[in-house]
This record gives C-alpha cells, sequence and structure tokens, in this order.
C-alpha cells in the first residue's frame, strides 16, 4: 500500500471521529499557543534590542573598568577584599578598584582608540534655577556621546558630540518637580535658564602649624576659617531637557554636564583625598578601522576588563533568551500532557476499530502499513493541534501587539511579538514528529493483531 494512500486513509478515519481528534488537538494546541507565542516575543525582543543598540550606540565605543564585579548583575556587597588605596565604592556599594590616572594617561597613548573618557563622579552639595532662591539636592553625571539621547524640549548634541563647558542638561522629571514647587510654570520656561551649582571641597584636616599660624595672624575666627569647608558656585545654562523613549537606551535621572565640567567639579571635591583623579571606568572609541574586539582583547591581556557595544548586546540576548526558555518550559508541560492524550485516544481507537484491523489484515494489508496507518492518524492530530494553536497565536499576537507596545511605550512601528514563517513551521513539524511518537505503541499493538482473532471480537 502506498504511503499516500496511507495518509488519505489515516484522515479520512479521523474525520470519523470528529469529537476525539479535535479535542485531543485542542490539547496540542495549547501547547503549540505557549509556544509560538514565547517564539515571537523571543524575536520581536530581539529586534527591539538591535534597535536600541543599532540605533542609541556608537559600534566602535569600549567601556573599560579594572574589576570585573562592575559587570556582575545583582552583586552586593563583595564582602572581605584586599585592602588598596585605589579601591573605591559604587553607588549600589560594591568596593571595586578603581582606574587611576595613570591608567588614563595609558590609554590615552594608544595608537588605535581615541576620546578617552573618564568617569567621574561629581559630587552637589545643593543647586538653585535662575528665579528663585529655592534650594535643591540631585545627582549630576557627565554627557554620555557614545549613545543617542532624546530631547523633550531644547537642543542636543549629535551623536559624539560633547556639550559645552557652561552648558546642562535636566531630565523631564526635574521639570516636573520644579513646577510642583512652583519655580517654574511650564517645563519649557526652563531652556535658557541658569542654574547654579554650589560644590563642596574636601574637608582636610590642618596640621598643627597651620592652626597656630591662623590663630596668630586672625585669631579665633582665622582658625574656624581654616576649618570651614570651601564652597564654589558654578553657574550653568540649561539647553535641554530629556526623557527616556522607547528607542533610548538610557535615561538618566540626573544634571548632565560636560566631562571637562564633570573633571573640575570631582577634582575639586576631592582634592586631598583618596578619591583624588580615582575612576571607577572609562569609555574610549576605537579608531574607524581598528575592530572594537581587537582592541577588547588587548586591554584584557593587559589586566583591565573591557566590554563592547556587542557584549551589551549579548546581554540582553541573554536574558531574552532566559525569559524565553522559561515561557517555552510552560509549552513543554502542555505537550507532555497532551502527548498523554494521544497515546489514550490512538489505543481507544485501537480497540474501537479491532474487528476493521482484522478486516484489513485479512484482504492483506501487512502489519507495517497498519501501523504506518495509526502512526499518520497521531501525524494529523499533531498537525491539526500545531496549526490551530499557531493560528490561534499570530491572532491574539497580533490583536495584542497594539496594546503592548502602548502599555510598555516601546514606540510607533515597535512590536514585541514578531512571527516568522520558518519557527512556527518547524513547530508544527515537531509536533506532528511528537505525535508519532506517541502514537508508536498503540499502532505497535494493531499491527500485531491476529486478523482471525481480531474479526471475532465483538
Amino acid at each position: 500500500m502506498k504511503t499516500l494512500d496511507i495518509i488519505r486513509r489515516a484522515g479520512r478515519s479521523l474525520r470519523n471521529a470528529k469529537t476525539r481528534t479535535i479535542l485531543t488537538s485542542l490539547a496540542i494546541a495549547v501547547g503549540a499557543f505557549t509556544i509560538a507565542i514565547s517564539l515571537a516575543a523571543g524575536e520581536g525582543a530581539r529586534q527591539y534590542a538591535n534597535k536600541l543598540i543599532g540605533s542609541n550606540v556608537n559600534p566602535q565605543v569600549l567601556f573599560v573598568v579594572k574589576d570585573q564585579a562592575l559587570f556582575q548583575a545583582g552583586v552586593g556587597q563583595t564582602g572581605l577584599t584586599v585592602y588598596s588605596e585605589d579601591n573605591g565604592t559604587t553607588p549600589r556599594g560594591i568596593t571595586i578598584q578603581q582606574l587611576t590616572q595613570a591608567d588614563i594617561d595609558k590609554f590615552t597613548a594608544r595608537t588605535d582608540v581615541q576620546n578617552v573618557t573618564p568617569v567621574y563622579n561629581p559630587q552637589l552639595k545643593y543647586v538653585t534655577f535662575e528665579g528663585s532662591d529655592k534650594k535643591f539636592s540631585g545627582e549630576v553625571t557627565s554627557y554620555d556621546t557614545t549613545i543617542i539621547n532624546n530631547a523633550t524640549f531644547g537642543t542636543l548634541p549629535k551623536l559624539g558630540t560633547q556639550l559645552g563647558l557652561d552648558e546642562v542638561v535636566l531630565p523631564t522629571t526635574f521639570a516636573d518637580t520644579l513646577v510642583e514647587q512652583k519655580v517654574i510654570t511650564q517645563p519649557q520656561a526652563l531652556i535658557g535658564k541658569n542654574v547654579s551649582m554650589t560644590i563642596s571641597a574636601a574637608t582636610v584636616q590642618p596640621t598643627v602649624d597651620e592652626i597656630t599660624a591662623a590663630f596668630t595672624t586672625g585669631g579665633q575666627v582665622a582658625v574656624v576659617a581654616l576649618t570651614k569647608p570651601k564652597t564654589k558656585v558654578i553657574t550653568l545654562k540649561i539647553v535641554a531637557l530629556t526623557k527616556q523613549s522607547a528607542t533610548a537606551l538610557t535615561g538618566t535621572n540626573a544634571f548632565q554636564i560636560s566631562s571637562e565640567q564633570a573633571r573640575i567639579i570631582a577634582e575639586y571635591t576631592t582634592k586631598g583625598t583618596s578619591a583624588y583623579q580615582k575612576y571607577p571606568g572609562v569609555t574610549m572609541l576605537a579608531k574607524p578601522g581598528i575592530d572594537p574586539a581587537a582592541v577588547k582583547a588587548d586591554l584584557k591581556a593587559q589586566g583591565y576588563a573591557p566590554q563592547t557595544a556587542k557584549d551589551l548586546q549579548s546581554l540582553i540576548f541573554t536574558i531574552v533568551n532566559t525569559l524565553q526558555g522559561i515561557v517555552l518550559g510552560f509549552g513543554v508541560i502542555a505537550l507532555i500532557a497532551s502527548v498523554f492524550g494521544i497515546v489514550n485516544t490512538q489505543y481507544i481507537s485501537v480497540l474501537e476499530r479491532t474487528r476493521e484491523i482484522g478486516l484489513m489484515k485479512a484482504l492483506g494489508m501487512r502489519g507495517r502499513h497498519v501501523s504506518r496507518l495509526f502512526q499518520f492518524e497521531a501525524a494529523w492530530i499533531g498537525f491539526l493541534g500545531g496549526t490551530i494553536g499557531a493560528i490561534i497565536a499570530v491572532i491574539v499576537g497580533t490583536l495584542l501587539n497594539p496594546v503592548i507596545t502602548k502599555a510598555l511605550d516601546l514606540g510607533d512601528g515597535t512590536s514585541l511579538l514578531i512571527f516568522q514563517p520558518i519557527p512556527i513551521i518547524l513547530m508544527i513539524a515537531g509536533l506532528m514528529l511528537i505525535a508519532m511518537l506517541a502514537g508508536y505503541f498503540p499502532a505497535l499493538k494493531a499491527s500485531k493483531l491476529d486478523p482471525i482473532e481480531a474479526l471475532r471480537t465483538e
């Protein structure tokens, strides 16, 4: 008997038991739906991550630190570590070994990189805004020229261009706070206004000789002035307000100033302390024509911990793949349950059609053909279940995409669920194979039935 004839006969047999076939197929459809959705979500997340990296980050950028612990997600306190004057503490409370000015000079002297910019940690005492004497606290960071920012109001420099020494960029959340505090009436009113940043020099304990000399020349007032922290006011002009968008990697909730201004503030506030000219990391660009991976390998050989834009992409993909694997796990569990349903359905079918099997074998149908008949019936069930699940997943995903895009603020034209035909086809083919394996033992039982005994069955 030809294989095509057996496939057709299997389809006709299933049509004769429509209700049972549909119910068994729907059991498989549940698993197929879950798998199809997880595949679509994984593809959508990967494409979204590619869009983020490709449209925001200069592919030549490298971020270099001295301590790999800075890149370890979820790390808390590092415990007992060997003391070093180069050690510093990150905002997350992690003690790391910092880069020194000697390291920065070493990077600057390289011929394969450019735009070597240390990561500064400037500290503010308080800030005031033009037209108000209210004081506010806030963090400040240097403007990152390797990542595209999005301006809500005002104008930002192009990718690779630094802010001016007298310019500052604020997040829109700061403007909202100022509106609430009645410093301004609307966010855009900040553009062009000045912000005054008061910074405080590190308190250095004067020596006995310095105290004596101060007392001799100015008395107790001079001694008090000697021990009082020195402050300095830096006035900058607000050029833009930023807001994190769907296609932006960063949403910094801090004042952003030029790297040179950040250096000035950091050095003023740390001079005379062990934190002076110490940096948690440094950004740099591989020169045009230079492979960032080659620079990374060389820096790694020298004991540094560098990362490239591709490393950031790999990290995001790892997270996406992990989440996708969890969802796929639920789909697999549903499929395992449906496998037992196929086995049960096929066994019942064999019992109900014992006389039919006996008649087919009595008319010359071989045992292996009988076995193939029931396996192809199982394959049809797998095909129907997979197709139904995939179709429902595509319909539901298409309907949910606009809702998800709006809820997560992914931006126009961005979809989180992206269905691709090849993975869907491979999934259905896999389900057919699993169904055939599930129907193997019932098919084997049918192939071994004795035709005389089968015909005697009531």
